[in-house]
């Protein structure tokens, strides 16, 4: 389902909910919205412009567009590292996890001990913290590996250790920026799988950027598309597939068919149109 720029569609959470939203174009409670957004640097670019996206609790909306649109913007945005120069962000929770394109694990510390670090910072004491810390580990599959050096673990590994570190927060949204673009295709695809297991038992709300059109349709409820600088949203597409998805359904005609439409409709943003039910704006 495209939608016009302006328009939010409901989409898809963990429980497979893919009604329309009631009475209209918002969310009453949304977990992020960024309303008429746009940003304006300091040196006169203008990397985003009147963004309007409304995320409701439990969604997991992927944003996908040419290089330099905006999509790391709009995380930073929404954890409050930027402030937009026009419109407003709100967010309904402080209960935020980060994970960046690159691991920043600290070489000298201990896999337990970076996964433990956002606690330690935050004054929680040795055994709460180390808890959490191991715990977090073993959902993301590093049981094991709680003693080993960052650089004593592969890209997939450290990317992992880094997720866990986020999940000490218990975060009530989750931001990904780009995390799995430096790995190879196999690791890729079973850390997909794996975030959106952690996504089904967990609940969180989660906003992805991604390049890989087939990473954003798999993982997501909601695929949003920007256009060229200054980023607007040219579509904002449901993914009416059921989860848990297997890594089967990559193959099934449904997810050709979105990643389809979500690849017709990145190919007009990347000369910077808008799709509006099916026709260049």
């Amino acid at each position: 389902m495209r939608t016009t720029a302006s328009t939010i569609v409901k989409g898809q959470g963990p429980d497979g909910n893919t009604e329309p939203a009631q009475g209209g174009n918002v969310y009453t409670d949304p977990a992020l919205a960024f309303q008429h957004v746009g940003l304006t640097f300091e040196n006169g670019t203008q990397a985003l412009d009147g963004i309007d996206i409304a995320i409701r609790p439990g969604e997991f909306v992927s944003l996908v567009g040419p290089s330099g649109c905006g999509k790391s913007t709009l995380l930073r945005l929404a954890a409050r590292f930027e402030q937009p120069t026009a419109g407003t962000v709100s967010v309904a929770t402080g209960k935020l996890g980060y994970v960046f394109q690159e691991a920043t694990l600290l070489p000298w510390r201990s896999v337990l001990r970076n996964v433990e670090l956002p606690a330690e910072l935050a004054g929680v004491d040795k055994a709460t913290r180390r808890a959490g810390a191991r715990e977090a580990l073993e959902l993301v599959g590093l049981s094991g590996f709680e003693n080993h050096k960052p650089a004593q673990l592969s890209g997939g590994m450290r990317m992992r250790a880094s997720i866990a570190r986020a999940l000490t927060g218990a975060p009530e949204l989750f931001l990904f920026d780009e995390p799995f673009g430096a790995l190879d295709e196999i690791t890729r695809q079973r850390l997909n799988e794996e975030v959106s297991g952690l996504y089904r038992r967990s609940g969180f709300t989660g906003v992805f950027v991604t390049h890989s059109v087939a990473e954003a349709v798999f993982m997501s409820s909601r695929v949003v598309v920007l256009t060229g600088r200054p980023g607007r949203v040219a579509a904002d597409i449901a993914v009416p597939l059921d989860f848990p998805r297997s890594p089967e359904s990559r193959y099934a005609p449904e997810f050709g068919a979105v990643a389809a439409e979500v690849s017709a409709a990145l190919h007009d943003a990347e000369r910077g149109a808008t799709r509006i039910e099916g026709r260049a704006a």
